[in-house]
Parts: C-alpha cells; sequence; structure tokens
C-alpha cells in the first residue's frame, strides 16, 4: 500500500501554499510569522524549486543549475528569514567572458564593470556613468515600448562587442533576450550593477535545510511528494472565492486562501479552471509567452583531486559575436560555467562544475527516447571540450558526469513548456490581477524577467504574503472583505 504523504495533515488551514521554489517558501513563512496555519506542498521530494540540488554516488552534491543574485538577497533573507543565511551569502569575485570578442575578467561591481567598459573598450566614462543612471531612472510603470536591442544600439551604435558585455550575463540569469522591453533588461542589469554577483556558501543544500528548519519552527506544516491536481473554487455571495485544494489521490484540503508557486499558466489554466475566469483575463493569461529554458551539464571532480582557480563563472561562447537566437540555438556554442570550489561548501574539499546552455523546450521534446540519449551525451561531450580548454587535464579528474534538459525540468518542477525562467513581462500584470478574478487566490513566482532569479521570487513572495495577511485579517476581524471585480 502506498505512503499517505498527507498522514496527519489538517482538513483546513488559514493558507495552502502550492509549490515550495523560493517564493512558496518565503511567502509561506511571512505568513506564518504573522500568526497564521499555513501547508505548504511540493510535488517534488525536494523542496526549492530550481533553488534545489542532487546527490550522485562518489559523494558528489551537485546545485540545480547556474546560481547567481543581487547583494539585495543579503537584506531580504535578513528580514524575511535568518540572519544565519543572511551570512552564508558571499561575492563571487571572478566573473570572465570568453569569446571571439574579448577576454575579460570582472568581478562584475559597478565601479569595476566601468573600468573594464573604459580600459578594455575604450569607452568614456561619463557616457557609461549617462547609459547607468538612464537604467536606474526605469520604471516598472514606464510606457516605454524600446526593446533592448533598441536601447543598447542608441548608447552604443555599433558596437557588437560592448552589447555583448552587457546582455550575456542577463540572458544567462533569466532568458533575457534584446527583443524583449529595455525595462526588463535595465532593472535587472541595475540590480546587479552595484556591489556585484553573490551566492549561497554550503550549497542549495543547506540553505534549503535552513529555511525548512525555520518554516517548521514557525508552525508551517511542510509536505513533499503531494501533487496538487485542482485549486477548489466555490460561488460565494456572487463572488468566485478560492476556498482549498484537492490533492492527487482525491484528498480535499480547504482554506481561507490559496498560494499558487506553480506557474501562471499552470495556476489559470490548469488547476483553477478556464471556467472560472472572465473572457478577458483568460485571453490575456493565455496570451502569456512561455520564457525560455536551459541544459545543464554537471561534472564531478574525483575525491582527492583538485582544478585550478579560472574564474567563479566563466560565460564561453565560439560565436563571432551576441545573438539572442544562437545563444538559446539547438547547437549553440554559448555557455557558462559555474564553478564550485572547495570555500562553496566549506569543509566538503570538493570541486565540481556545472555547464549552464540556454535552450528552447521544441528541439527537445520532439526527440525519441533514443535520440534524446545521444543529444545529451553531445552536450556532455561539447562542455568537456569547451571546459578543457581552461583545464586540459580535466578530463581524467572527472567520475561523474550527467545532463540536464528542458525535459528534466518540466519533469521536476511542472513548469510548462520545461521554462528555466518563467513567462515573458507580460506574465506580472496576469499574476498580480489573479485575487481580483477569484478572491482568496494569489501567485508568486517567477512571472517576467522583473520578478524572476531568486531576489526577485523571495520579494514576490514577501508582497504577495503582504496581500494574503491584510484578507486574513479581515476575515478574522470579521471586517468586511475587499470588494474584487469579477468581470
Amino acid at each position: 500500500m502506498a505512503y499517505d504523504w498527507l498522514k496527519g495533515v489538517s482538513d483546513d488551514y488559514d493558507v495552502i501554499v502550492i509549490g515550495s521554489g523560493l517564493g512558496g517558501l518565503t511567502g509561506a513563512n511571512v505568513l506564518a510569522k504573522a500568526g497564521h496555519r499555513v501547508l505548504l506542498l511540493e510535488h517534488h521530494y525536494q523542496f526549492g524549486g530550481l533553488a534545489t540540488w542532487f546527490t550522485r554516488k562518489g559523494g558528489h552534491i551537485f546545485d540545480i543549475s547556474l546560481h547567481g543574485f543581487p547583494v539585495g538577497m543579503i537584506k531580504s533573507c535578513r528580514k524575511y528569514w535568518t540572519r544565519e543565511v543572511a551570512e552564508s551569502i558571499v561575492q563571487l569575485k571572478d566573473i570572465r567572458f570568453v569569446n571571439p570578442q574579448m577576454d575579460v575578467w570582472t568581478t562584475f561591481t559597478r565601479e569595476d564593470y566601468t573600468r573594464v567598459l573604459v580600459e578594455n573598450f575604450n569607452l568614456d566614462r561619463a557616457h557609461v556613468e549617462k547609459f547607468y543612471d538612464y537604467l536606474r531612472g526605469m520604471n516598472f510603470y514606464d510606457n516605454n515600448p524600446e526593446t533592448t536591442g533598441e536601447m543598447l544600439e542608441r548608447f552604443f551604435p555599433g558596437r557588437d562587442d560592448v552589447k555583448r558585455l552587457l546582455m550575456e550575463p542577463i540572458a544567462y540569469a533569466n532568458g533575457s533576450t534584446l527583443d524583449d522591453p529595455a525595462i526588463t533588461f535595465g532593472i535587472v542589469f541595475s540590480n546587479f550593477m552595484g556591489a556585484g554577483v553573490y551566492t549561497f556558501r554550503g550549497g542549495s543544500d543547506l540553505l534549503i535545510e535552513k529555511m525548512v528548519a525555520e518554516l517548521k519552527k514557525n508552525g508551517v506544516e511542510l509536505r513533499k511528494h503531494v501533487l496538487v491536481e485542482k485549486i477548489l473554487v466555490e460561488e460565494q455571495a456572487g463572488q468566485k472565492v478560492a476556498c482549498g485544494i484537492v490533492a492527487k489521490g482525491g484528498r480535499v484540503i480547504r482554506a481561507k486562501a490559496v498560494l499558487s508557486n506553480a506557474s501562471i499558466k499552470n495556476t489559470v489554466l490548469r488547476l483553477a479552471g478556464e471556467e472560472n475566469f472572465p473572457a478577458d483575463y483568460l485571453a490575456a493569461a493565455t496570451a502569456v509567452r512561455i520564457n525560455s529554458s536551459s541544459c545543464q551539464v554537471y561534472l564531478g571532480i574525483k575525491k582527492g583531486e583538485s582544478i585550478p582557480h579560472i574564474g567563479d563563472l566563466v560565460f564561453t561562447s565560439e560565436s563571432p559575436r551576441f545573438s539572442s537566437a544562437e545563444l538559446t540555438d539547438f547547437h549553440t556554442t554559448s555557455r557558462t560555467f559555474s564553478v564550485y570550489y572547495p570555500d562553496t561548501r566549506p569543509g566538503s574539499g570538493r570541486y565540481t562544475v556545472v555547464a549552464s546552455i540556454n535552450g528552447q523546450y521544441a528541439d527537445w521534446q520532439k526527440l525519441s527516447e533514443a535520440e534524446y540519449a545521444v543529444e545529451k551525451a553531445r552536450l556532455i561531450e561539447e562542455s568537456l571540450v569547451a571546459l578543457e580548454k581552461y583545464i586540459p587535464d580535466v578530463r581524467g579528474k572527472i567520475d561523474w558526469m550527467e545532463a540536464a534538459t528542458p525535459r528534466t525540468i518540466e519533469r521536476y518542477t511542472t513548469h510548462m513548456l520545461g521554462t528555466s525562467f518563467g513567462t515573458k513581462f507580460e506574465g506580472l500584470k496576469v499574476s498580480m490581477d489573479l485575487p481580483d478574478k477569484i478572491t482568496g487566490l494569489y501567485h508568486a513566482g517567477s512571472v517576467g524577467i522583473i520578478m524572476s532569479g531568486w531576489l526577485g521570487t523571495i520579494n514576490y513572495g514577501v508582497i504577495v504574503a503582504n496581500k494574503i495577511d491584510k484578507l486574513l485579517f479581515q476575515k478574522k476581524s470579521g471586517a468586511a472583505a475587499p470588494v474584487l471585480a469579477t468581470t
């Protein structure tokens, strides 16, 4: 008889959180600390969403994908998690770009990036500062039709090398392209372009362990291996109201509010049900574009072996110039090596390398199982050959190799089309408008490039949790709930 992963779970809560990405985890923590009874459900065997890890024989621990975030993570983790978590966030000192146009090392701080642009690319310092100031002045609510490509050409006409240095880190961080709105580049770039790029010392396994411990301390009920099949929506006083979930197997659990950390399209089109939304909102949700995805190649270095310091993040490519299409091409030569040295997991003495390659779900979905295996082996071999340019003897030091693709991401996260980067910019408005269509139903996740990445999803989880807290306070105090639109 199958194990009941919902054993001991109550029949009702104040809030049910669907999914344990950083937005869901943080939202649950904020709500629990506000005194609400919270149940968090995750269908995978690990918490963390894409901020997670896996282990392999030989003592290897691999962080999923490429992790790097702005300094703002320290403040957010101190405020919404714990000082201990915040104090484990450390700066990556060596960011490297190697391609036919450049071989550049930088700390990715504003000061050092300016030095690179001035000394290596012969730009006028005042013009670089003017560009930074323009990005800083961008506002989410501005109606600016300019694309990122148009903006970069306006500031740096004909300078494909400069555009590459500016675009590549953002494209790898969240799937941004030259055709996306300029604001989607500007706000994210500005967040990074201050004090550099940071990561969590100890690895994702330690981070999630600390977060789960904090959630339990604050009274959150957490369950893995539980797939939510449906959000319960009922008609109450002429309004559509979210009042719980149905888990796989038919278990019904009721709640006063539901926070979905699934993708916004999954939330609207699958979980809540198209029949529960007005036609205009449904059309907007349907029209939201899915962002691109990525592949990873995980390379484990044998215990006792070491590799030289080649940089913390190494952006590499054989393409003569930056191209959003080339970056996601099935046979792209562009990849970023995220190198995990022993101080990443203090005391481990181990090295690992993760190669991240942007990609498109459709290229991988159409393959037969035999073709799929061949193409994953190709990814591994191409990544090894690329890494050997920096560490010639690395092949003999590796005792574990495997690849993940958009199909892997789809399997473990249920993200529509296996996206690594959520939705395009228009997804944010659909996400924010959700509780106006169904009372008590909220969404937090990677929607729009502004709300992507670790810091974006954590902060979005906080924003949404505060809205839920206000609704629950009104319900518990007997005050009239806000009148929400139903059309």
